[in-house]
């Protein structure tokens, strides 16, 4: 079950604005220094510093790939989308990049702090998901070896019960993971084998 979010504290953010001067950027700048907001507009290029900013503001309408030093849907902030133009194109290209949020345009008074704690808490999503799947895929990677450290047990007479329940003693008396214990016996025959491969 998933914690309760909670409303960040904005003030003194520091955010980035991907737009050509227009009357959208100045509306858009009034309500995040409203907010607390140190804004820095850019256009077209991204200033090496937003990989340090809190947010960034993007131009659906005029945005492309190369602007940003990463690749789509990797970027290191949360990121909102400044949308206009509701051509297919535009929006399978918003779709591809990924973005936490989204303000419709033209830029009106309000909207700005629900889109910022909106983007803040997806990004903050995205990037507990990513890591929960990178630690799934690192410990399906290790199955292998816990499958490979119990046959080196049962090898030994036992069952594969035994063998299986003997490496889950080993891990607590080495108070490492169980698949860290694995890792060792394997290791260990592997090493085995080498130093023999050598006499």
């Amino acid at each position: 079950m998933r914690g309760r979010l909670s409303i960040p504290e904005l003030g003194g953010a520091r955010a980035v604005i991907l737009h050509r001067p227009h009357a959208n950027v100045t509306a858009l700048v009034r309500q995040l220094e409203a907010v607390g907001l140190h804004v820095e507009c850019c256009w077209p290029e991204l200033p090496a510093s937003v990989r340090g900013a809190d947010f960034l503001f993007i131009d659906v309408d005029t945005a492309f790939d190369d602007q940003f030093p990463w690749s789509p849907g990797d970027a290191p902030l949360p990121t909102i989308a400044l949308i206009g133009s509701e051509a297919p194109g535009r929006i399978e290209w918003l779709m591809n990049f990924g973005v936490d949020a989204q303000i419709l345009k033209p830029v009106g008074d309000n909207g700005v702090y629900s889109a910022l704690l909106i983007a803040r808490a997806t990004f903050d999503a995205r990037i507990g998901l990513a890591g929960e799947i990178q630690n799934l895929r690192q410990r399906l990677g290790q199955r292998q070896t816990v499958v490979q450290a119990v046959a080196v047990l049962a090898t030994r007479g036992k069952t594969e019960n035994e063998a299986y329940e003997q490496l889950r003693g080993m891990a607590m008396a080495w108070r490492v993971s169980f698949e860290e214990a694995a890792a060792r016996i394997v290791a260990s025959v592997s090493d085995a084998r080498t130093d023999k491969d050598h006499g």
